[in-house]
C-alpha cells in the first residue's frame, strides 16, 4: 500500500508527465495492493491509467496524511496481525482471560456455562479465534456466526445472550491463562503446590497453564475462579506457592539453629 500526501502529488505535478508516468509504473510494478491520496486532492488523469494498467485500485481520503495514517494503523495491526484458531472456551472470569481446552466431551463447555450462571462471562465456545497483538498479547473472539451459542451435550444449542442477557458475554479478551481439563491418570503426578510452573505457546507467546484433573465431585467451577483470582494476584506479586515455600524454609533453618 502507498499512501500519496501532498507533497509526492506535488511532486509528480513538477516533473515531466512521461517521467511521471515511467515512476509510477515501477512503483506499481511491486505488486502494490492499493494506492491513497490524502487531503482530496486532485488524481490526474495519467495516475488513473498507469494504476489501471497495473490492477491498482486508487483511493482518495479527505483527511491529512497524519490522520489518514493514525486511523488506518489500528485496524492494518488487527487485520494483519497473526492469527490461529483453539479447539476450547474462553470466558472472562474476574476480569482474567480463561482458556479453557481439552478433549472433546471433557466438559469445558458445561464448566464455562456454570461460570456464566455465576455472573461471568462467555466470549467464546468450541472454536476461539486468537491474534497475536504487539509482543505479547493474545486476543481470543468467536466467530462471527456464533454469536455466542454453545452446544451441551443432551440438551444441544443454547443462545448465552438470549438466557442470560447480554452482560453474561463479551466480544472479545486477552487470554492470559489456560485450564487444562483432563480424566484423572492415576499413573500420572500432578502438582500438588504450585511450584512447578507450566506454560503453553499460542503464536510465540507462553501463556501460564494449570492442568486440572477431573474425577466425580470435583468442584471445577470453583477451581476455575481460584485460578482466576490467583493470576490477579500474580499482578501484584505476590506468588502464594513460592511464599509458603519461602516460610517453610526459614521456619526449618530456625528449628536446625
Amino acid at each position: 500500500m502507498w499512501v500519496f500526501g501532498e507533497t509526492e502529488m506535488t511532486y509528480l505535478g513538477a516533473i515531466d508527465e512521461q517521467e511521471a508516468r515511467g515512476r509510477l509504473a515501477a512503483l506499481f510494478a511491486f505488486g502494490v495492493p492499493a494506492a491513497f491520496v490524502t487531503k482530496d486532492q486532485r488524481v490526474p488523469d495519467f495516475f488513473l491509467a498507469v494504476a489501471n494498467e497495473h490492477g491498482v485500485p486508487v483511493l482518495r481520503s479527505r483527511h491529512t496524511t497524519k490522520e489518514f495514517y493514525r486511523r488506518l494503523k489500528p485496524y492494518l495491526e488487527v487485520a494483519l496481525a497473526p492469527s490461529t484458531a483453539v479447539h476450547g472456551s474462553l470466558a472472562d472470569v474476574y476480569g482474567i482471560g480463561v482458556l479453557f481446552t481439552g478433549q472433546s466431551g471433557v466438559g469445558k463447555s458445561e464448566c464455562v456455562l456454570d461460570l456464566v450462571e455465576r455472573g461471568h462471562r462467555l466470549v467464546a465456545d468450541d472454536l476461539v479465534l486468537v491474534t497475536r497483538q504487539g509482543y505479547d498479547v493474545l486476543i481470543g473472539r468467536g466467530h462471527e456466526l456464533q454469536r455466542h451459542h454453545m452446544e451441551i451435550r443432551g440438551v444441544g444449542i443454547i443462545d448465552v445472550a438470549g438466557l442470560f442477557g447480554v452482560r453474561a458475554i463479551r466480544q472479545q479478551k486477552r487470554v492470559e491463562v489456560i485450564i487444562a481439563l483432563e480424566l484423572w491418570e492415576q499413573s500420572r503426578e500432578y502438582t500438588r503446590t504450585g511450584l512447578e510452573k507450566e506454560y503453553e505457546e499460542i503464536l510465540g507467546v507462553r501463556i501460564p497453564k494449570v492442568t486440572v484433573p477431573l474425577n466425580p465431585g470435583k468442584n471445577i467451577t470453583v477451581i476455575s475462579e481460584v485460578v482466576a483470582m490467583s493470576q490477579l494476584l500474580r499482578f501484584t506479586g505476590e506468588e502464594p506457592a513460592e511464599a509458603f515455600d519461602r516460610r517453610l524454609q526459614q521456619y526449618l533453618e530456625q528449628d536446625h539453629e
